[in-house]
């Protein structure tokens, strides 16, 4: 049987003073000064067939901490042009080049194109499927999980 507890001691514990997610904090972390990748970068980097490298670059200026629609949304289409220029042969060297804070990028971009790019999904499954065999699950769940969107 259970004995009868008097003790109060919880009650001490401040829960004013524990620390919780603010909004207000992400505004913190936003740089209006971020224009992401360029346009004429990736075009000269795409005719010279440099296609990996177009890749890195897109995915090393990704606009994370913008909060303007219209930066995200041509950093997108940059992305998707350059994921749309690789050969299916060429997708998983490409991939395994990438280091780990940019395969996690390139998986925030896969699932945004998965809900945006119309006509595009077969050819992200694909991005997705070699992306997943380098990243891993673990990969899944930081992108799941993190604040910054592209």
């Amino acid at each position: 049987m259970a004995k009868p507890s008097h003790s109060v001691s919880y009650r001490k514990v401040d829960v004013d003073s524990i620390e919780t997610y603010n909004p207000d904090d992400d505004a913190m972390l936003t740089d209006e000064s971020v224009t992401g990748p360029s346009e004429g970068e990736v075009s000269n980097l795409l005719n010279r067939k440099a296609n990996a490298e177009a890749l890195k670059y897109v995915l090393q200026n990704a606009p994370v901490t913008s909060k303007d629609k219209n930066v995200k949304k041509q950093a997108f289409d940059l992305c998707l042009r350059v994921l749309l220029s690789f050969k299916s042969s060429e997708i998983d060297e490409a991939v395994k080049s990438l280091d780990q804070p940019e395969v996690d990028m390139l998986m925030k971009y896969i699932y945004r194109g998965f809900d945006n790019a119309d006509g595009a999904n077969a050819q992200l499954l694909t991005w997705h499927e070699k992306t997943f065999s380098v990243g891993g699950s673990g990969s899944i769940v930081r992108v799941l999980t993190d604040r910054k969107q592209v």
